[in-house]
């Protein structure tokens, strides 16, 4: 999973004495309003006051477009793009630089920058939103203060640690900020209408709000969101589980060790495996994708947020390369647990019958009718993801055909030439094993 800042949030400081003090710039009473509770929430201190400026938003544009300009950071937007196309998770045609920029300029209202140590709000920003930048980026300005941000978020090669470094960076910002505005004291989750749910599905509305943002693709948006939901999650129960700690003195390594607390907070706590891709030749990346990454993968195949959550949980290590070769980029990807492998496997093995399969019905139904038995294998990809881990799984992939319902074999490929599938069997979810499990005998396909 790529990580990339949801720049939403601005703030504005100056002049100091005793204490950082407002000044005379801009929001200066609210940044003195502010600073006070954010160092009690933290329980650190400002150590210098963190700069201001003011900046068009013709001038935000800019500065993304510049840092997204950088010669590493184009390509790593190339290696993310064709990564993400070889799995099937943003359409062949979409340029993510161009995404990016549009969903990052439709929601920015400020920014922290720990290169300059700059915090900017973009001119003619809403007071009542302004306001909230300020709270949320002045975390980000006493963070870097004991803790290096900028080196955080340039992990090479481990996207998934990475991602966990972040989702701590925006999820400690976020819930400080929350635990602020309800009055800085007791139970935050208590405090709040219907729990800490509540504040997942705030953030989710709020953001489902923004027209270029909601119709990004689903590994677009969970990748951005999952800084601020899991991150801010993971320092509640950070918060709970060591109280006077800071999670930046004690990072996850892993997206897996930010969603589970045994994981994390174990004893000892839950290393992800050591996996070693072999030499490849034409490498043009190696990195992991972690469970999280691995999560929405699954789900960009099945459409089911359970079944996805299921499979991810197995995850124990991951390692991939982006290959060129002279027939185009392609992707090896290893895990180091049998469950997830056995899920990527059959996702695999489903691509590959239903080309099989296409092949066998163009002359036999026609390209209109082969493309329907096509159509239908990758639209129920379910059977195949998890009777891929049983014996009988290979069978049900292969025979790509018998995924048409019941009723449409005969018609489809008439009493006496369907897809080789005589009979076929009813199968569901099961909870006790977390599989699919068959729920008949054979029937007989009419």
């Amino acid at each position: 999973m790529k990580r990339w800042p949801l720049l939403v949030l601005a703030v504005t400081l100056a002049a100091c004495a005793q204490r950082p003090k407002a000044g005379d710039g801009p929001y200066a009473d609210k940044v003195a309003e502010d600073v006070p509770k954010i160092e009690k929430a933290l329980g650190v201190k400002f150590k210098t006051p963190p700069k201001l400026e003011i900046r068009e938003r013709a001038q935000v544009r800019e500065f993304l477009l510049q840092k997204l300009n950088e010669p590493a950071v184009q390509k790593q937007l190339a290696n993310e793009e064709a990564t993400f196309k070889l799995l099937g998770m943003i359409p062949d045609t979409m340029h993510l630089k161009d995404l990016y920029v549009k969903v990052l300029t439709e929601q920015i209202i400020g920014y922290y920058d720990p290169k300059t140590k700059v915090l900017y709000v973009v001119n003619g920003a809403p007071e009542e939103y302004a306001g909230i930048t300020i709270m949320h980026e002045l975390v980000h300005a006493l963070q870097d203060q004991y803790v290096n941000v900028d080196s955080l978020e340039s992990i090479e090669g481990d996207d998934d640690r990475a991602a966990a470094a972040q989702a701590v960076i925006e999820g400690q910002a976020t819930y400080e900020q929350i635990f602020i505005m309800a009055g800085g004291n007791g139970n935050l989750a208590a405090q709040l209408p219907g729990g800490w749910e509540s504040m997942r599905s705030t953030i989710r509305e709020a953001q489902a709000t923004q027209p270029i943002f909601s119709s990004a693709p689903r590994v677009i948006q969970e990748s951005l969101l999952f800084p601020y939901i899991n991150g801010a999650d993971f320092v509640r129960r950070f918060k709970a589980h060591r109280p006077g700690k800071l999670p930046l003195d004690s990072l996850p390594i892993s997206t897996e060790q930010l969603m589970h607390d045994n994981a994390f907070f174990g004893n000892p706590p839950d290393l992800p495996s050591e996996i070693t891709m072999p030499k490849i030749a034409g490498t043009l990346e190696e990195n992991d994708f972690g469970e999280f990454g691995t999560r929405l993968y699954v789900y960009q195949h099945t459409r089911n947020d359970d079944q996805s959550i299921r499979a991810s949980n197995g995850w124990d290590g991951d390692r991939y390369a982006l290959v060129k070769t002279p027939q185009g980029d392609a992707l090896a990807w290893v895990t180091g647990s049998p469950l997830v492998a056995g899920v990527l496997i059959s996702l695999a093995a489903g691509a590959v019958a239903a080309w099989v399969l296409a092949q066998l019905a163009r002359p036999l139904l026609g390209e209109r009718g082969a493309h329907d038995v096509v159509l239908y294998l990758a639209l129920y990809p379910v059977g195949f993801v998890f009777t891929s881990l049983y014996s009988e799984g290979l069978f049900l992939a292969l025979a790509a055909g018998s995924f048409l319902a019941a009723s449409n074999f005969a018609n489809r490929f008439s009493t006496t030439q369907h897809d080789g599938v005589g009979a076929y069997r009813y199968y569901n979810f099961d909870d006790g094993c977390g599989c699919m499990k068959y729920t008949s005998g054979n029937i007989t396909a009419p």
